[in-house]
């Protein structure tokens, strides 16, 4: 065993893929997680029998350590399962990725013609600035398709106007995604090819996500790793140099300081700045605290309908309602319905924590959730059985246009901690997905038994995305990375993150 003593703040991917690999390299640890229930964001909330998401996870990776992973922890009980996705605007629906025919007839053959011209005027007159999400977006697609299907899924999504979004974000989500390339899979559709949002098929656990990270935590609580429940990191210890520990407080109200050789942190980078005792200079915690982040409300309707439609999920552009997002979970897996002759829908809204959805009662919101799938045409009046509500704060990180000079402070303040890691989405304020956010946590992890990864490389380097060939992520430690992975400065775009903001 090792003389290590680890303690991982958080039981959602990166926290317990990070006392997996722990158990593998012999180091001792322990998890802290604030919630009754394994997974973040990635969790499976059961009501009634009812099994559903918070938001979509698909399991698609090019990582092979990670796919094994999750192989290893699951077995026969990844299922595979077709996508199928469309986007809802302005009264019609446009499968997604594109068909070329579906496309020419909802847009007619007039205005996709003025969105080619206007694609066209983009590529020769671009925009001097391309800091902004909509300069990126019009730059690179034109500004016809940028109002068509981008501009109010993305304001609905984040909350703020695509001029205030950075452009980074935007790289991120759609890099690989060119409209030539979407109109050559939408009229050849090559066979073994696509871009990496366009994948058409995808794993999952036969009871939905939580599924693996319930697996995930009997395995490392069974290798001497306990996961302690309902247990909220109150404080991180430090000095000048390093961390020392950390203060928990458990269910019953006590507290108990454990202390830690390393401390992998997958908390908001936001709390993590705020928990740091002896607190931090007045700059640091200036920029931790000016870090935003997008809430995320679901409302699961039952309804008395055996069959509703054959998408997985469509994402819902039309302004005219507030609905996001909507996931068919018996699409997902027939198992996350208890009853065959029932359907269960996720209806996705995208908040701000406080804000009037947010403080919407619950019948409020399964009554505003009804009224809107009536009025979209995708359920009948009075069919829907029941409705469950599920708050997530801190969902997503946002990319707003002070968050990199945010970072940049934050990260020449970590890079001074060498043995605290931050790993997965809200710990590195990164828009990653599960994938990436396990891969960051098998870094440090690594990096803690010696190796130099930079950690802040994964989901830049084409190594890491989705249209890569699968290979190794361990062949090569980046060169320029430190001991605890903070290395560059500089923030870099990354790739897709699940499927919750995608633009279509």
């Amino acid at each position: 065993m090792s003389d290590k003593q680890v303690a991982i703040i958080g039981g959602g991917p990166a926290g317990l893929t990070a006392a997996h690999e722990l158990t593998k390299h012999g180091i001792p640890g322990v998890v802290f997680e604030k919630d009754d229930v394994v997974g973040g964001i990635s969790r499976t909330v059961e009501r009634d029998g009812y099994r559903f998401d918070i938001g979509g996870h698909r399991f698609f990776t090019k990582v092979s350590e990670v796919e094994d992973l999750w192989h290893e922890m699951i077995g026969d009980d990844f299922i595979t399962r077709p996508r199928l996705s469309r986007i809802y605007y302005d009264g019609k629906f446009f499968y997604y990725p594109l068909r070329a025919m579906n496309a020419l007839r909802n847009l007619g053959i007039f205005e996709a013609g003025l969105c080619v011209l206007s694609y066209m005027k983009a590529k020769i007159f671009k925009r001097k600035s391309n800091e902004s999400f909509e300069d990126y977006i019009v730059n690179n697609f034109g500004e016809r398709l940028y109002k068509h299907f981008f501009k109010t899924y993305t304001e609905k999504v984040w909350g703020i106007p695509c001029t205030e979004i950075r452009a980074e974000w935007a790289a991120q989500r759609i890099q690989g995604l060119s409209l030539w390339s979407a109109v050559i899979n939408a009229v050849f559709k090559p066979k073994g090819q696509g871009i990496k949002t366009l994948i058409e098929q995808f794993e999952y656990p036969v009871l939905g996500p939580g599924m693996m990270w319930e697996k995930f935590t009997a395995f490392v609580e069974a290798k001497g790793i306990p996961v302690h429940m309902e247990t909220d990191v109150v404080k991180i210890h430090w000095e000048p140099g390093k961390v020392t520990g950390v203060t928990a407080r458990h269910p019953d109200g006590t507290e108990k300081r454990y202390d830690a050789t390393d401390v992998i942190s997958t908390m908001p980078i936001q709390e993590l700045i705020a928990k740091l005792d002896p607190p931090v200079s007045a700059d640091v915690a200036k920029a931790g605290q000016g870090l935003k982040y997008r809430d995320f409300l679901t409302v699961a309707l039952v309804v008395n309908e055996e069959h509703l439609f054959d998408d997985n999920w469509i994402y819902v552009h039309s302004p005219e309602v507030k609905l996001g997002r909507i996931q068919n979970f018996k699409n997902w897996s027939p198992a996350l319905v208890p009853d065959p002759s029932k359907s269960c829908l996720g209806l996705e809204y995208f908040v701000f924590e406080g804000d009037e959805l947010w403080n919407s009662k619950d019948e409020e919101l399964i009554a505003l959730g009804e009224k809107e799938m009536v009025k979209l045409g995708l359920i009948k009046e009075n069919t829907v059985e029941k409705g469950y509500v599920v708050r997530i704060p801190k969902a997503y990180p946002t990319y707003d246009a002070d968050y990199s000079s945010h970072i940049t402070v934050l990260r020449e303040f970590l890079d001074a901690l060498p043995n605290l890691h931050p790993v997965g989405r809200n710990g590195m304020h990164k828009y990653n997905n599960q994938d990436h956010s396990m891969l960051t946590a098998m870094l440090a992890v690594r990096n803690i038994d010696g190796a130099n990864f930079d950690v802040w490389e994964v989901n830049v380097e084409d190594e890491y995305h989705e249209a890569g060939a699968s290979k190794s992520a361990f062949s090569e430690p980046s060169p320029e990375g430190s001991g605890n992975g903070h290395g560059d400065m500089a923030p870099e775009p990354d790739a897709e993150a699940d499927e919750e903001a995608a633009s279509g």
